[in-house]
């Protein structure tokens, strides 16, 4: 069972209610374009390819090996932080919190989050 958080849409929006899991995100860790570009984060996407150009950079002083281990760790803390991120770009797009659901699946989360 996972804990979701619920977002209705913004009124007069015919979208389903988003569920976002409080889970660690693989997708986020292992591919974290991939995932900010999937869920809208245009700014975090700038953010972390400025954190990919400035660890390159970084490199020739501290080394790859070093670099390569920052990455990973930059990689695990977006892992970590994704649920955060996503429900803060739902609320700043105008989606209100419902509340939270505890659910096998984010399907049966939003089934239940209907009126």
């Amino acid at each position: 069972m996972t804990l979701y958080a619920i977002f209705d849409p913004k009124p007069g929006k015919p979208d389903l209610p988003a569920a976002v899991p409080e889970t660690f995100s693989w997708l986020a860790a292992i591919l974290p374009p991939v995932f900010l570009l999937r869920h809208g984060l245009w700014l975090e996407l700038v953010a972390w390819m400025l954190k990919v150009v400035a660890l390159v950079m970084l490199s020739r002083v501290i080394g790859d090996g070093a670099a390569f281990l920052l990455y990973v760790l930059a990689a695990i803390w977006l892992g970590l932080a994704a649920p955060g991120l996503r429900r803060h770009a739902l609320q700043w797009r105008g989606w209100t919190l419902r509340g939270a659901r505890i659910a096998p699946s984010a399907d049966l989360a939003q089934l239940e989050a209907l009126p």
